[in-house]
């Protein structure tokens, strides 16, 4: 299941990822608040950290870079991807609520519509991808790996057998190939509030990939990945793909 939601605002920010996870945050609120902070607290009150079944991404239409923020002249667009119908259907019925939504009283976005996307039909072991937002490897040290590191496929389906297992209560049915086609590496700024106490620092760097790429495993595992995304971080702002064709 798939939302994109449509967007007027005059500037956004360049490390915007945590600005979407707070609307995601405000309509869950709205539409049932115990479904809300079940998803993101513990019973002690402190975050939930265990992955979140969905994906996002977000594209700007006409727009310029000053500084941090990209200055907007036509409209942004942000794509929601999960297969839990249920975080779906509260997700849609609480944007349908926010008119306006305000973040750190710098930003602003106006509602233009929301609507249900239909997803791309896959029938085959092998399938080609491109990325809607950028993929995001690391290994249990936390290092971000490059594209040709020789565990880059490992770690590859390491996450994504624990992003299955969180979903669906097993992992993947067999390993996955991965190939890259033609991919580039991107780095992303990420405005983390933990981080910057901690460190001083504004931004918290992520190495990742864009671009095209091809994946090779079970049918039902790659259909349930094209739903939840693929790689790490992908509640935010990470790892949503779509099918190439």
């Amino acid at each position: 299941m798939r939302l994109s939601c449509e967007y007027k605002t005059d500037k956004f920010p360049i490390a915007y990822q945590m600005m979407i996870v707070s609307l995601i945050k405000e309509a869950l609120n709205k539409t049932d608040k115990e479904y809300f902070l079940k998803l993101y607290t513990y019973e002690n009150g402190k975050a939930n950290k265990k992955t979140k079944n969905f994906c996002f991404s977000v594209f700007l239409k006409d727009f310029k870079k000053e500084g941090e923020v990209f200055t907007i002249n036509d409209k942004v667009i942000i794509n929601i991807s999960s297969p839990d119908y249920e975080f779906m259907i509260k997700l849609y019925n609480g944007l349908l609520k926010i008119k306006t939504f305000e973040y750190k009283e710098e930003f602003s976005i106006n509602k233009v519509r929301i609507n249900l996307q239909k997803e791309k039909e896959i029938n085959s072991s092998t399938i080609l991808f491109n990325t809607l937002s950028p993929i995001c490897i690391k290994n249990k040290n936390n290092e971000m790996l490059e594209i040709d590191h020789e565990d880059y496929e490992k770690e590859l389906n390491y996450i994504a057998n624990k992003t299955l297992e969180s979903f669906r209560g097993y992992g993947l049915k067999e390993n996955l190939k991965f190939k890259a086609v033609n991919m580039k590496k991107r780095v992303v700024k990420e405005q983390i509030r933990n981080f910057k106490e901690k460190t001083g620092k504004p931004f918290y760097y992520v190495n990742s990939y864009v671009g095209v790429f091809q994946l090779q495993g079970d049918v039902n595992d790659i259909k349930d990945i094209y739903s939840l995304g693929l790689g790490f971080k992908r509640s935010q702002g990470f790892g949503m793909i779509e099918v190439v064709g």
